[in-house]
């Protein structure tokens, strides 16, 4: 039995073209499409970012090939460079840590290759991500993927219902070994393929080189929190809150960043167990909820949030502000809090909303 017309998000790695794989064998009407966002850049006959996205098309176009699938490429790297990659360096110019993988499912996967979906006359788009989506009568329900160690939820939490009632997550309820036995028992060339790593346009380069040829070094000092001087660096936008090495400070104990000022173009730093590098409250702005008003019905209760990927759920509390802000107050103190980067809330293990960490 058909039940219905999807779009997979077709990356040329394992969890998608499994996710493609399953909703074939579950009776959905399955076409594959890969989204091309980036593309090598020269400059002055360098090549400043590497992207292998023609062998990572390559690969699912092999993947559809063995499934019998339509597929489609579409190019969005026009509306990548704007949405995405503009974006991640306004906001280290202003002082801030962004997280382009967060607005990238946003506004790509789930905007522009949404609407293509919906242009071919799809019910739905489905990616390989490792998150869960239960579908019922009022609301589409986002949940963390059942492999702890691959939860990709943290990545979707800007999706609201105008997005996550079209959203299929088939390998959701999979951990990863059995995605890759799953490849490998279908004959699927990239069972044993490596997971790619980091930001693509970035490639095989550190991402502070990557940003120095993209934004004017601006030198400046190095202060302790007393604002003693201790050293200079090339400018306050390619550190990040946390960051240990590429001060060049020396000493026995090192030292971390703590705080960029950016309109100072200042780095402050501390000592590992300094109070500055630690908070108990935090603001988050532009708060989107996964179901209308998910967070407003838990105001007040204890949850739990987390501040990056990976990091292990922390106990809060949180109210909203008069300007529809959130403050966030945690229960244990959290180390190297970075404004511009996302918190994520969570009932259980459901994705409630998300905001934007405030601070400059």
């Amino acid at each position: 039995m058909n039940k219905g017309k999807v779009l997979v998000g077709m990356s040329g790695g394992v969890d998608s073209s499994v996710a493609a794989l399953l909703l074939q064998k579950q009776g959905y009407e399955v076409i594959g499409g890969f989204m091309k966002n980036w593309s090598d850049e020269v400059c002055d006959g360098e090549k400043i970012s590497e992207c292998s996205w023609r062998t990572e098309q390559r690969d699912a176009m092999r993947v559809a090939a063995k499934l019998g699938i339509e597929f489609h490429t579409f190019d969005f790297e026009q509306e990548y460079r704007k949405e995405v990659y503009e974006y991640m360096l306004d906001e280290y110019k202003a002082g801030r840590t962004p997280n382009p993988d967060v607005l990238c499912n946003k506004y790509m996967k789930f905007g522009h290759f949404l609407k293509k979906a919906k242009e071919l006359g799809c019910d739905f788009v489905a990616t390989g991500h490792y998150a869960r989506v239960k579908h019922t009568k009022h609301c589409s329900r986002l949940f963390a993927g059942k492999d702890k160690n691959k939860d990709q939820s943290y990545f979707l939490a800007r999706l609201t219902q105008d997005e996550l009632k079209y959203c299929l997550f088939p390998v959701g309820n999979l951990k990863k070994a059995r995605v890759r036995r799953i490849a490998k028992k279908s004959g699927l060339h990239i069972a044993d393929k490596k997971d790619s790593q980091g930001i693509c346009f970035v490639g095989k380069v550190a991402l502070s080189d990557f940003l120095g040829k993209r934004i004017e070094k601006q030198p400046g000092n190095i202060v302790d929190t007393s604002g003693r001087v201790l050293g200079s660096h090339d400018g306050h936008m390619f550190f990040t809150i946390g960051q240990r090495h590429g001060l060049n400070l020396g000493g026995a104990e090192p030292y971390f960043v703590v705080e960029r000022r950016a309109s100072t173009n200042e780095i402050v730093v501390a000592h590992d167990g300094d109070p500055s590098l630690y908070r108990a409250e935090l603001e988050a702005t532009d708060i989107v909820q996964t179901w209308p008003n998910s967070l407003h019905i838990m105001r007040g209760f204890k949850m739990k949030a987390r501040i990056r990927y990976r990091q292990p759920l922390q106990k809060c509390r949180f109210n909203f502000m008069e300007n529809n802000d959130l403050r966030v107050n945690f229960k244990n103190l959290q180390r190297a809090v970075a404004p511009g980067q996302f918190i994520v809330f969570y009932n259980g293990k459901e994705v409630f909303g998300s905001g934007v960490i405030g601070g400059d």
